[in-house]
């Protein structure tokens, strides 16, 4: 029923509904080792505390690396863009706009009018694209998509008026999606969440629980998997971080209730299982996810790549983790706990990996302090 998937948000700390899973499950569980592409089933979350194992034989031992804090005093901020050299950065509750200037300081761009801030939802993700802000936000009529022109010069930037490409998304407090992302293809990509609504997650003439695809103008690609539609895939239950490779592979994580957490590589009207599974399950018609990890080990959220590497940024996990491109099922964390929960992670002009923070959203711990715009070394 909608509204009633309330497991595993993005602080989950526990607790759902039984999932299904196998003797062969269990005895893989207890070998300590899961092969890749050969689980039949789920792992029971008692082993979360103490198995941070992959699809892929594990991850690596925990690595740190080099932070420069670029700007702090944020507030749940969601996402980071880029107007030529001017880093744009969104804050969730305050719908604020926010531009670092080079000196490390903030200031507001624009406050986006009409939206509506509850739990997970709010001002979320952005794209910039040929001097447009594209804005992902929460109305009181639901999520939608939205184009404003870039004015002025870096240090004084600001917007005009909204153009909505696209309304009438589900919106819920919990599950909006929220990222978007110009693709290789010049096409606008937005991730959308179940909104509570599992059903309609396998439903593609509903927009809840899919990747969408539009024209940079908000109309549909002549190409898109289903006639006149912006569904690009479906069967998702909260995606958040979109990227490409260089090879123009699409790239997706994803929440997943309260069992495995999923990377996904998205191809065209495809069905990627939610609500009837969750990470690997060997069921026809369904892609499964490359890789799957333990809500407590990752809630992953943005997602970059550079040099050969996926760099997510999670939540519950609290650490930035590292995927091969080359090994889809391999991965290392970085920065476990160092920073608190990580929301963002973006390539910048120069080449330079910058990551976000998010402790100030009413999940964090009050000892990870405020929200951070961070630039981390490669690896």
């Amino acid at each position: 029923m909608p509204g009633t998937d309330h497991t595993h948000h993005e602080s989950d700390d526990g607790g759902g509904r039984p999932t299904r899973r196998t003797a062969a499950t269990l005895a893989l569980v207890t070998l300590g080792g899961l092969a890749a592409c050969t689980d039949t089933g789920t792992s029971p979350r008692g082993s979360e505390a103490g198995d941070r194992t992959s699809d892929g034989g594990g991850t690596s031992t925990p690595r740190t690396g080099d932070v420069e804090v670029l700007a702090e005093g944020l507030e749940a901020p969601w996402s980071i863009a880029f107007h030529y050299e001017a880093p744009l950065i969104t804050e969730r509750d305050s719908a604020r706009l926010l531009e670092r200037k080079p000196d490390g300081s903030l200031r507001t761009v624009a406050t986006i009018p009409g939206v509506t801030p509850q739990g997970e939802a709010g001002l979320l993700g952005i794209a910039v694209r040929d001097g447009a802000l594209f804005a992902h936000s929460t109305s009181a009529d639901g999520n939608r998509i939205q184009r404003f022109e870039i004015t002025g010069d870096p240090g004084s930037l600001g917007l005009g008026e909204a153009t909505t490409l696209l309304d009438g998304i589900p919106s819920a407090a919990n599950h909006n999606g929220g990222r978007l992302a110009f693709g290789p293809d010049g096409k606008l990509y937005a991730t959308a969440g179940d909104a509570g609504d599992r059903d309609a997650a396998q439903d593609v003439d509903a927009l809840a629980g899919k990747i969408l695809r539009l024209e940079p103008d908000g109309s549909v690609p002549a190409d898109n998997p289903f006639p006149d539609s912006p569904v690009f895939s479906f069967g998702h239950r909260n995606p958040q971080g979109i990227a490409w490779d260089e090879d123009g592979t699409m790239y997706a994580s994803e929440f997943g209730q309260d069992t495995w957490d999923e990377l996904n590589v998205i191809e065209a009207g495809k069905n990627y299982g939610w609500p009837r599974a969750e990470g690997i399950a060997h069921e026809d018609g369904l892609v499964d996810p490359r890789q799957q990890w333990h809500p407590a080990d990752a809630s992953p959220s943005g997602l970059a790549i550079s040099h050969g590497t996926i760099h997510i940024a999670a939540l519950r996990g609290e650490r930035l983790i590292d995927v091969p491109l080359d090994d889809l099922a391999a991965s290392t964390p970085r920065l476990v706990g160092a920073h608190g929960r990580l929301r963002d992670a973006v390539i910048a002009p120069d080449g330079s990996l910058w990551v976000l923070t998010n402790n100030t959203d009413g999940r964090g711990s009050p000892s990870d302090g405020d929200d951070r715009l961070l630039r981390v070394s490669a690896g």
